[in-house]
């Protein structure tokens, strides 16, 4: 059994580790598939690929004086932990843009299409493993942290929405279609973004009104490991009252709950819906 001090100390590693690999991946999709056809990224990383094409400067460098600044400011807004892992993703990524700047002549592709779309599934996966390890790169990143912390929106939507608005700069440094193809490496990167972030497992939160709620409920318990609930709920028409079983399942449960259900009342009346977040026994903490 490890101590507490020694299972902190490993947490803290594996998540450095993936917030380094994370970035080592979104710096290679930068400079692999999206600054070789001038295409842009979003936020801090899109203006300082603005920056680089103009001025000849890689962008690891305008990345980190870019970020300091709203690092600064950032620090009032956002806990501690958070601001600290992401300090690590800023300089990982700086770091590992400018070390792999000239990684676009050996990864040559000069299929724009082939690359927009490796470019946005490459940078998504590194942004989501950084997103999951409750850390950021900075820049509009900080900003979406804080907006999400306000109202509780997904953060991949206010990702696209705020460095959407500086993608659409880039019509006046490259032209019109350069900036369609990265509005669309902008839309597809958020889709794995959000994917990453949830896990590709989703949740579901399944509710089942039977007249064998007991039964239906132990059976799911014992087969399946997930805890159930018992609402009490009253037909309107009947007037009968009755257990509604309420749980939350990932959707590759989801058939074995079903053929339970079915095996144990056939006439069970069950809804399934998306959970957009579930924490607690069993489940994950969410990311961010």
């Amino acid at each position: 059994m490890l101590k507490k001090g020694n299972s902190d100390f490993i947490e803290i590693f594996s998540r450095i580790c993936w917030i380094l690999s994370g970035s080592l991946l979104y710096a290679v999709a930068i400079n692999a598939f999206i600054a070789p056809h001038k295409l842009l990224s979003g936020g801090v990383a899109g203006i300082a690929l603005l920056l680089q094409y103009g001025l000849k400067i890689p962008s690891g460098y305008w990345v980190l004086a870019l970020n300091i600044p709203i690092f600064i400011v950032g620090l009032r807004k956002i806990d501690k932990d958070f601001h600290f892992f992401s300090i690590i993703g800023m300089f990982s990524m700086s770091a590992f843009l400018i070390m792999t700047k000239d990684i676009g002549l050996l990864l040559k592709v000069d299929d724009l299409v082939i690359s927009t779309l490796f470019g946005a599934v490459i940078s998504g996966l590194g942004m989501g493993m950084i997103f999951r390890n409750k850390a950021s790169q900075g820049g509009t990143d900080i900003i979406a942290v804080i907006i999400k912390k306000m109202n509780g929106a997904k953060i991949s939507t206010l990702y696209f929405i705020l460095n959407g608005t500086i993608v659409l700069m880039g019509i006046f440094v490259t032209n019109l279609e350069l900036t369609l193809y990265t509005v669309t490496l902008m839309y597809i990167k958020s889709l794995v973004i959000d994917k990453v972030i949830q896990g590709f497992d989703q949740k579901k939160m399944v509710l089942v009104v039977t007249s064998k709620a007991e039964e239906v409920s132990k059976a799911i318990m014992e087969d399946i490991g997930r805890g159930t609930t018992f609402l009490y709920g009253e037909g309107a028409y009947t007037g009968i009252k009755k257990k509604i079983i309420y749980c939350i399942i990932t959707s590759r449960e989801l058939l074995r709950a079903k053929k339970i259900i079915e095996n144990i009342d056939s006439t069970a009346f069950v809804s399934v819906a998306d959970a957009s977040e579930a924490q607690g026994n069993g489940f994950l903490r969410p990311a961010i």
